[in-house]
């Protein structure tokens, strides 16, 4: 089953928890951008579906040379979701580090709302700058290429749910899940949240690895990306940070300086 499949037929609960926060809590709703995040989430499905047609021979062949043959069974299932979800917190880390990858998930940043609708504001660039070879180990220990897609789908529906600031705490849970309240701090560009808790669906990757921030309850999270893109434009959502990272390789000299500004910590594109 593919990760479109999977989120197909979950857009019907998707669909549900929209509207009842769009009724009930107005107020953390803009039509311009949640319509902003539905084009988008369907470009970015559209990319997908096209990368997935072109990569799946590939996925296949790496799969042949896997090391292990591992029968699919619910141990098997639950050690795909532990190592799928820990390769996230890589791919995420990642993605706020290194300005080829930034210049996609930016998008994902870019909104200053904070809703469901916000978990669709999706870029169609992330089968180019490569969110797939995040996936590869996986094939290679010996997970089923459409297992790891179908382990990767659930995982990104789960984070629909944290998309949203009608949930306060959940107790027990926000010490081994990723909630919207740990979630809030990831979008938000406050002083102490940049770049912090980047679970997919287990946030103990975070406390690991010295990036877990608690939210505080006292301090009001400004969501948004630092230099605020002001436009609802999809295309211009998409591709801005992709203007300003080509244009700033273009202006330094030397190949080490353009490597630098190519893989090295993101710059913003917009002052702020």
């Amino acid at each position: 089953m593919s990760v479109e499949i999977i989120l197909l037929a979950l857009s019907p609960v998707f669909l549900t928890f929209v509207v009842f926060e769009f009724i009930a809590f107005r107020r953390y709703y803009s039509i311009k951008d949640s319509l902003a995040n539905t084009v988008l989430a369907l470009m970015h499905q559209g990319a997908d579906a096209l990368s997935l047609i072109i990569l799946m021979p590939f996925f296949y062949w790496l799969y042949g040379y896997r090391l292990f043959d591992i029968e699919l069974s619910v141990f098997s299932i639950l050690c795909a979701f532990l190592l799928q979800d820990f390769l996230y917190y890589w791919f995420h880390k990642a993605s706020h580090h290194i300005h080829w990858l930034w210049a996609a998930h930016v998008v994902h940043h870019s909104s200053t709302k904070m809703n469901f609708t916000t978990a669709f504001r999706q870029s169609l660039m992330y089968p180019l700058v490569g969110m797939w070879i995040f996936w590869l180990p996986m094939m290679l220990i010996g997970f089923d290429p459409m297992t790891v897609l179908t382990v990767v789908a659930l995982n990104l529906a789960y984070q629909f749910f944290v998309h949203t600031q009608i949930v306060n705490k959940l107790g027990w849970f926000e010490k081994v899940f990723n909630t919207p309240s740990h979630h809030r701090v990831h979008h938000a560009i406050n002083a102490g949240y940049l770049d912090k808790n980047f679970a997919g669906v287990l946030i103990i990757w975070d406390k690991l690895f010295g990036t877990f921030v608690e939210e505080d309850p006292n301090k009001t999270c400004k969501y948004g990306i630092l230099g605020q893109l002001k436009t609802n434009n999809p295309f211009k959502i998409t591709f801005h940070q992709w203007d300003y990272l080509i244009k700033s390789i273009y202006r330094v000299k030397g190949i080490k300086a353009k490597l630098n500004v190519l893989f090295g910590y993101p710059t913003c594109s917009r002052k702020s």
